[in-house]
């Protein structure tokens, strides 16, 4: 079976213990915590308390989000990324999300080539200090600060691959790029969402149409982690939905159970040959 993770973004108005719970309930493998919902962080626990309650509930802590608008100004921003690096460390995360800026205009690609490579010096240091993995996570929209996972394998070959630094395949944004090339090696997590509205065109697709992923799904995403698997990657696949419609759920476990359980039986037969 595919490991799922649950990224709080699907269920924003659920506290971290509510996360946990829910996780725990459907299957999940872990979780995903923000610092960019509503409330504190933790809702103010202790990062050592919620590493603590994590693993009560059996669930890793795939991630921290995020460090916003990563590659913008990067040196500005130091202080409060190791803040959040340090966080993650001591609630036991595997990950820190490094989220682009997006822009009001078109970026040229080297022009995005460049902020990244300023970007990723400056956080290397701070990453290895405290043992974490940055996760890079392009954004596919057209007017994306980083747009292409390709240009983020190309820095990172210059940069000789550091083990601090990994990638985000999202399956909304790697659609909405009209990227074909998958990193298999490269990728952390997979960040899973469908569309299912069958009127907007892709360039009108936003963050406010990623539902739950179902057979009505528009973005391949069945096809998407088949290939990752096929290509050699184990790691999870986890929710991150956007719509008011998810979000207004009030017990949002059958569904997800549901998605699950489509999600799996979709992928059984690479599952199976990857055994």
């Amino acid at each position: 079976m595919l490991p799922i993770g649950l990224n709080h973004m699907t269920v924003p108005h659920a506290s971290t213990d509510q996360l946990l719970a829910l996780a725990q309930a459907v299957g999940c493998a872990g979780i995903e915590l923000r610092n960019d919902l509503a409330g504190p962080l933790f809702d103010g626990k202790d990062p050592a308390l919620v590493a603590a309650l994590a693993a009560a509930n059996g669930q890793r802590i795939l991630a921290l989000a995020e460090i916003k608008a990563f590659n913008l100004n990067t040196h500005d921003k130091l202080a409060d990324a190791e803040a959040l690096i340090a966080t993650a460390n001591a609630c036991g995360a595997e990950g820190v999300a490094l989220i682009p800026a997006v822009s009001d205009q078109v970026i040229d690609r080297a022009d995005q080539r460049a902020a990244l490579r300023v970007a990723l010096q400056a956080l290397q240091p701070l990453l290895e200090k405290h043992g974490q993995i940055g996760l890079i996570e392009p954004l596919g929209f057209v007017t994306s600060t980083l747009r292409y996972k390709e240009d983020v394998v190309t820095v990172l070959d210059e940069m000789q691959r550091p083990a601090c630094f990994a990638m985000v395949h999202d399956t909304f944004h790697h659609h909405m790029a009209g990227e074909r090339a998958l990193y298999a090696d490269l990728t952390a997590i997979v960040h899973i969402s469908g569309v299912a509205d069958p009127k907007p065109s892709v360039d009108q697709m936003t963050d406010t149409h990623r539902v739950l992923v179902d057979a009505d799904d528009r973005l391949g995403n069945i096809d998407q982690l088949r290939s990752l698997r096929a290509a050699g990657y184990m790691g999870p696949a986890s929710f991150e939905a956007f719509a008011p419609e998810i979000h207004d759920m009030k017990d949002p476990t059958a569904a997800l159970v549901g998605s699950i359980a489509f999600i799996n039986a979709a992928l059984a037969d690479v599952t199976a040959g990857a055994a």
